[in-house]
């Protein structure tokens, strides 16, 4: 039995995928989160197979999550669930230690196949993300570093710096100067078109 954490802040995603999953027969929810940080504390004291986890909660939450996950528990293989298909979140998951990558709505027909082969370790990324990946198209916000892109997908969410700052636990100051690195790196004048870059990125 593949004994597994689903985290994800919709009670009603993740009765849904435990719907599908619990119809599988070899797979067992044995912990469920809502939340970034209550997924890092289940992990911290249970033995899981495999995590489940949505790249976007509240809390620790996307990348830094998964690299905290992997710092406690380094053999616990992690598929990502998320909204976005664009190929630069599969290729930062993976990076930061996943094991998976499928979009949401490709979690109906693949969710089971990507677990078993996750928790089995082995790798799995969804068509459209490993399209992507193969043809290393390669844009502008590829050249941020992971910190700057999580302050750069918070402030497309509509968070302040403050809320920011908060969430990746850094200082005000330190979120302006990546903010300010955005702008260079992107080539961008303010917040607002930082905002519209990541909106016609499909980034949130």
């Amino acid at each position: 039995m593949i004994r597994v954490l689903l985290a994800d802040d919709h009670a009603i995603v993740r009765d849904g995928l435990k719907r599908i999953l619990g119809a599988a027969g070899d797979i067992e929810v044995s912990g469920e989160a809502k939340d970034g940080d209550e997924a890092l504390a289940l992990v911290k004291a249970n033995h899981y197979d495999a995590a489940v986890l949505d790249m976007s909660m509240p809390g620790l939450a996307g990348l830094d999550l998964i690299k905290r996950v992997k710092l406690e528990k380094p053999g616990l293989n992690v598929l990502v669930l998320s909204m976005h298909g664009e190929q630069q979140y599969a290729a930062r998951a993976l990076k930061a230690g996943a094991s998976g990558y499928l979009n949401k709505d490709s979690a109906g027909e693949q969710l089971v196949s990507a677990l078993r082969k996750v928790a089995a370790g082995g790798v799995h990324v969804s068509d459209a993300a490993a399209a992507g990946l193969v043809r290393g198209v390669r844009a502008p916000h590829e050249k941020l570093t992971d910190r700057e892109f999580e302050v750069l997908r918070l402030l497309a969410a509509g968070r302040s710096p403050t809320e920011i700052a908060d969430q990746l636990h850094l200082s005000v100051k330190t979120v302006s100067t990546h903010k300010s690195n955005l702008q260079d790196k992107l080539g961008l004048a303010g917040t607002a078109e930082l905002v519209r870059y990541a909106l016609e990125q499909k980034l949130v």
